[in-house]
């Protein structure tokens, strides 16, 4: 808490520096700001980033790293009811004693005895580390800004250049975003690869891509780790591919021509209405959605099913009439139907967006040689904007792929092999969710296979962002 009060002071502090330094500036030139090399701005902002910035730094790294070296310094000088326990418990009654000074989460483990009194003195001393350290960071903070400052004022001259100096501040703070989020995109692949590689020790890789039986539950005892077809990821993929395919079926088609018909047929009065209320869709929490089909769309299709199999009983398709009389609220039909609608919104704006930056010279053009607009429209401008169309199709798929509500709530949780979009189906997601949820030790096969699971999915959509993007250069190629 302390610390973001000391940010919140630095902010300010900072903000005074600036107004500082633009009025120093302003009087060594005379109130003449015609004289100055840079903008008064660019002077008050480099007085104010010497000012603040290696304090935040400093606060920064504290708010990551204080929780570990209170710890650290708390280990140095172990009580003996904490030497005789095991190591991971030791790394429990440490992260107690820490979450319960700063506020984190504390577990359930109950500590008595002499292990109690334990707990008790670590404590103290923890909350005493904490307040030095604490004191200690304020201290330094508010040293580092008036430091930097101090340091900086002298600078603020009619002929000092600041623009260029505050431009590098700007342009190493862009730098240091840039390497986050690679560091990041490394860190989630590394993690996944190294976690799978574990899981792919004990389940053989053919099994888990090719098997035909996801039933990872069995993976409880030794001799059944390996077991055949108990981590076969195959009725996930093929549950996946279903509804992702039937959810495109519906926003593909109604999203694409909402879109040539806000963009080439319709007004601006019915534009500014219709184009809104479709974005609308985009804002819903996909919860919302789970309810909707799981309470609506849901028992609507199953009566519409079982009033089709009551009038096929009796007659030559008496099977058929009898199976869609057992069809329930949960299948795939549902989960892919409203996923679909709420796909709309991303295939429809972007579409719109893409078909209205199509020259209208190209448009002109084909109008004047005689083609209706309907011809312009499906010769001339939905290939031009074929790249643009296809990387909304591909934000679609990639949604719809990554969706897990709208499944749970739909489709159920059963692991079958099927097409058929009657019955209830499972997803790669909503099973990497099943198998995290709850306290988890991460040394199963049971919980590894989600890795697996999440590295399968990542090579799946790699390979379609690669198709897609030849796709793109391909017709990008030829109508630029």
């Amino acid at each position: 808490m302390l610390i973001w009060i000391a940010l919140l002071g630095l902010f300010l502090f900072s903000v005074s520096a600036y107004t500082a330094g633009r009025r120093q500036v302003l009087k060594s030139a005379g109130g003449r700001s015609r004289l100055l090399h840079s903008l008064p701005g660019y002077h008050g902002a480099y007085l104010a980033l010497w000012a603040a910035a290696p304090a935040v730094i400093l606060l920064l790294l504290v708010s990551l790293l204080g929780a570990q070296v209170e710890e650290l310094i708390l280990r140095g000088q172990p009580p003996p009811a904490v030497v005789a326990l095991p190591a991971s418990t030791q790394d429990v009654f440490y992260n107690d004693v820490v979450a319960t000074v700063t506020g984190g989460q504390v577990s359930q483990t109950v500590y008595d005895g002499a292990l109690g009194q334990a707990f008790t003195d670590k404590l103290t001393q923890a909350k005493s580390i904490h307040l030095y350290l604490t004191t200690a960071v304020l201290v330094a903070a508010l040293l580092l800004a008036v430091a930097g400052a101090v340091m900086a004022w002298p600078r603020l001259r009619a002929d000092f250049a600041a623009r260029p100096r505050v431009e590098r501040w700007i342009g190493a703070l862009f730098f240091g975003c840039s390497v986050v989020a690679v560091l990041t995109t490394v860190g989630i692949v590394a993690s996944l690869v190294w976690e799978s590689w574990r899981f792919f020790q004990v389940v053989p890789i053919f099994e888990f891509l090719f098997g035909l039986t996801w039933d990872p539950q069995i993976a409880i005892r030794a001799d059944q780790v390996a077991s055949s077809g108990a981590f076969g990821a195959v009725p996930l993929f093929m549950g996946t591919f279903l509804i992702m395919l039937i959810a495109m079926t519906v926003a593909a088609p109604v999203g694409l021509f909402a879109a040539i018909y806000l963009s080439e047929y319709a007004g601006p009065t019915v534009r500014a209405v219709v184009k809104p209320l479709l974005e609308i869709l985009a804002g819903i929490p996909t919860v919302v959605y789970g309810f909707f089909a799981a309470l609506t769309v849901g028992p609507l299709f199953r009566g519409f099913f079982n009033n089709i199999g009551a009038q096929l009983m009796g007659g030559p398709f008496d099977s058929l009439g009898l199976y869609l009389l057992q069809v329930q609220n949960q299948m795939a039909l549902v989960a892919g139907a409203v996923m679909g609608i709420m796909l709309i919104p991303f295939v429809s704006s972007l579409s719109d967006d893409i078909i209205n930056a199509v020259p209208q010279s190209l448009r002109d053009g084909s109008l004047a040689m005689g083609a209706t607009r309907s011809e312009t429209i499906t010769r001339v401008v939905m290939p031009a904007a074929l790249p643009g169309v296809m990387g909304a199709l591909l934000l679609a798929v990639s949604r719809a792929i990554g969706e897990t509500m709208i499944v749970t709530m739909a489709a159920g949780l059963q692991a079958r092999a099927t097409f058929n979009p009657l019955d209830t189906v499972t997803t790669v997601t909503v099973q990497i969710v099943t198998l995290l949820t709850g306290d988890q030790e991460f040394d199963s096969p049971k919980t590894l296979s989600a890795f697996g699971l999440g590295l399968t999915l990542f090579v799946m959509t790699l390979l379609l962002n690669i198709v897609a993007l030849r796709i793109v250069q391909r017709y990008r190629e030829q109508y630029d």
